[in-house]
């Protein structure tokens, strides 16, 4: 692929065809999840990056060679059991342990620190929208997607469903961001107590783990889903 068209090809697609790329592209911060939509070129501009290393870097991967799990060519409902047993169990694992940590680094030393308290706000309401935005993934839309792949029913899945997904991915994401910013990277301070450094690995391992999960939603389940509604009406 020359880098022409790798510039003009959206971040999220690039992801979904070989997910290994997602470690470049987030190594200078690029967003291949929620902003999956932007090309590579736009990307790199509204960060102020230099396309041409990221596209270097990329092809360095020789993309078409050892991908270990090629999430592009699953089947939907084979990605559906995936995304529950893998990303959502996980979410529903570690947001208790994230939360109690967070109450009590803020606890201790949040009057030193106070943007912890400021985190632990921001973690409140993660877990909030998470398990919400969960239930009605695994209730509505989750079983409307098996449906349409065993051809039981056509035509249930609603753009509109997964347009609120995705508004909802948009504002965890926006939430993990804010917590990056707050958390000074997930780095704590030199005399950061073990549960000081536990909060903060932790949340940079739910962050990490959000960032898959949504690329596989946004950038290969919820379009293909369209798709093979459309085929089926």
């Amino acid at each position: 692929m020359n880098t022409q068209t790798l510039s003009q090809k959206p971040v999220g697609q690039i992801v979904a065809e070989d997910y290994r790329t997602a470690q470049v592209l987030r190594s200078y911060g690029l967003d291949f999840c929620c902003g999956g939509g932007k090309t590579l070129e736009k990307a790199c501009t509204s960060k102020k990056i230099e396309l041409n290393e990221v596209v270097s870097d990329l092809k360095a991967l020789n993309m078409t060679d050892n991908i270990e799990d090629n999430y592009n060519e699953w089947s939907l409902d084979f990605l559906v059991d995936y995304i529950v047993n893998n990303h959502h169990s996980f979410v529903r694992k570690m947001l208790p342990e994230i939360s109690f940590y967070a109450e009590k680094v803020a606890r201790v030393h949040g009057e030193r620190d106070p943007e912890l308290l400021d985190i632990l706000q921001n973690v409140y309401l993660l877990r909030s929208e998470m398990m919400g935005h969960l239930q009605k993934e695994e209730e509505e839309l989750f079983p409307q997607i098996k449906e349409l792949v065993t051809q039981k029913k056509t035509g249930s899945v609603k753009a509109a469903i997964i347009e609120a997904l995705e508004d909802e991915h948009d504002k965890a994401g926006d939430l993990m961001a804010r917590i990056e910013e707050l958390s000074n990277s997930f780095n704590p301070p030199e005399t950061a107590c073990a549960s000081y450094k536990v909060l903060f690995q932790n949340l940079e391992g739910f962050q990490q783990d959000l960032h898959k999960h949504v690329h596989l939603e946004n950038n290969i389940l919820f379009p293909k889903a369209l798709k093979l509604e459309q085929s089926l009406n």
